[in-house]
């Protein structure tokens, strides 16, 4: 399977998966694509699209990169620990802030929830996708380059993996073509 970009792993089988599948999350690097492939997808199945960084915003009435700046990232993983932990939702695609696998007990509740879906980007890509960082809204410590932060996340990534798809160089097209290939067969 390495050729296709697809990798399997971790407790929950597809085939359980599709009959506990209420949702599709989304979890990746900061500039992996998660909110433009989340609307695509969601469009691609006729479900709903939750952004939980926009929720964050809402919720909060201030940009990420104020709470940041503001309240530290302590706080903000905290704040976004909270938000997740209030969704309930069905046939919706979530895509989350890049910093939510920092949260056990959020991933866990958005595990229950459904299909956790990587988008894996090398850390060369990540970098030339982000562009000016101090206004992403990225949580990245005082004195922590990007390469430390990718080399922190990756392992939680894959940990809460159901489905993981390169998607370093691919048009979202041909990204959502993959992912839908790969997710259990949705009754509607």
């Amino acid at each position: 399977m390495e050729g296709t970009g697809f990798i399997h792993k971790n407790s929950l089988s597809l085939p359980e998966a599709a009959d506990t599948m209420k949702n599709i999350i989304i979890i990746g690097m900061p500039g992996a694509g998660k909110s433009t492939l989340g609307v695509i997808l969601a469009k691609t199945l006729g479900w709903k699209f939750s952004d939980t960084d926009l929720v964050l915003q809402e919720r909060t009435g201030r940009l990420l990169q104020e709470v940041i700046d503001t309240d530290g990232t302590d706080a903000f993983k905290k704040i976004e620990e909270q938000i997740v932990l209030s969704l309930h939702c069905d046939n919706t695609v979530i895509a989350t802030g890049g910093s939510v696998v920092f949260s056990e007990r959020a991933m866990e509740h958005l595990k229950s929830e459904g299909i956790v879906l990587y988008l894996r980007i090398s850390c060369d890509e990540m970098i030339r996708r982000l562009g000016n960082i101090t206004t992403r809204g990225i949580v990245l410590p005082d004195g922590e380059s990007l390469p430390e932060m990718y080399n922190e996340r990756i392992p939680l990534y894959e940990r809460y993996a159901d489905i993981t798809i390169d998607c370093s160089s691919d048009p979202f097209e041909k990204v959502i073509s993959r992912v839908l290939d790969k997710l259990p067969k949705i009754s509607k």
